[in-house]
């Protein structure tokens, strides 16, 4: 783990969007339905935003931004070989937000 490439990974403007489409899709799904969060969401698509961080910090998109970054990769947050859409949206279900008991 690098926090700086914690850093990087979280101020790619293209993984950063792809975060937020994941949380938008998933907080449309039946099973945000009252989900607080969900309806953050909901109301404007940069609430999405927060998930980033916890998804960035997650070990295997780390590992896989961290590779591409040793590599050379151009624009790795972009590129769906690098970290793909399964790990960001298992990610961002793992990470959702859940209503105050």
């Amino acid at each position: 783990m690098s926090y700086a490439t914690i850093a990087t990974s979280a101020a790619d403007q293209a993984l950063a969007a792809r975060v937020i489409a994941a949380a938008v899709q998933e907080a449309w799904t039946a099973a945000r339905d009252g989900n607080d969060y969900a309806d953050d969401v909901r109301t404007s698509s940069e609430n999405g935003r927060r998930l980033v961080y916890p998804v960035c910090i997650a070990a295997d998109v780390e590992a896989a931004y961290a590779s591409a970054l040793a590599a050379g990769t151009p624009n790795p947050g972009g590129d769906d070989t690098v970290v793909t859409d399964g790990m960001i949206l298992a990610n961002v279900q793992a990470k959702w937000p859940q209503d105050a008991p």
